[in-house]
């Protein structure tokens, strides 16, 4: 697979890049990524890339001319990449969109700065808008850099366990159950006795009702999909009559 990124700012992948499951992947040719900055694509002497919006308001916007030659770019001699724009004003990342992406041969991110870029790209050039969260950054790099670990991660070969990506948070209805690991006890604190029990059958009922659990407490949103199977339907009715007889007492 392989990965553009369109940024003001390339510097700022120099290490992430060099780094846990992205160098991994990139080490082992499961990914290429290639980091693209706008400014050579400039025609003016002081590499200017942004400039005033028409109508006033704060700030600046990025200029069209720029950001379309490096698309043209990108597409010379090879597969068009799907360009991903990474602004606050798309739609909301998620798993599901990692899976989606991750099925592309090529995909290429642009990093909105400032007020945005020249609406003008969207039109042309964008097929997907993406945003990590409904906050603000000062520019899409972080944002880019979460979605490529999220897509490269699920690519075959990039993690070496693969039952790891299966049972992720997100990857299923419920968000993970509790992990522990070794000493057993620590600052008066025991590891549950069902996953020391060496009891297959009870070690995963247990973690399907934490997870559960887990979900209905912090994220019950993600009950309301319509995607449970039967038996998280019987595990999430049971959790709630728990909860709710426990607040009549």
């Amino acid at each position: 697979m392989r990965i553009d990124i369109i940024t003001l700012f390339p510097d700022f992948f120099t290490s992430p890049l060099k780094t846990g499951v992205l160098k991994r992947a990139i080490d082992a040719g499961i990914v290429y990524i290639h980091v693209i900055d706008i400014r050579r694509f400039t025609s003016t002497k002081h590499s200017i890339a942004d400039d005033y919006p028409f109508g006033g308001g704060a700030g600046m916007v990025m200029k069209p001319e720029p950001i379309m030659r490096a698309v043209r770019h990108l597409g010379q001699g090879g597969i068009r990449p799907r360009i991903v724009l990474m602004t606050p004003q798309g739609r909301t990342f998620d798993q599901k969109t990692a899976h989606r992406l991750a099925k592309y041969r090529r995909v290429a991110f642009l990093c909105g700065r400032y007020e945005g870029v020249d609406e003008r790209v969207v039109t042309r050039c964008v097929d997907d808008e993406i945003s990590i969260g409904d906050y603000i950054l000062s520019g899409g790099e972080t944002a880019a850099l979460a979605v490529i670990e999220a897509m490269t991660r699920l690519l075959p070969g990039v993690v070496g366990n693969t039952e790891s990506v299966d049972t992720d948070t997100f990857s299923g209805s419920f968000l993970k159950y509790p992990q522990y690991t070794r000493p057993q006890e620590y600052l008066g604190m025991a590891v549950p006795d069902v996953l020391v029990s060496g009891n297959h059958k009870r070690i995963e009922e247990w973690r399907k009702r934490e997870a559960a659990l887990r979900t209905l407490e912090r994220r019950p949103d993600l009950l309301d999909t319509g995607c449970l199977s039967d038996e998280e339907k019987k595990i999430i009715a049971q959790l709630s009559r728990n909860r709710n007889d426990a607040k009549k007492r």
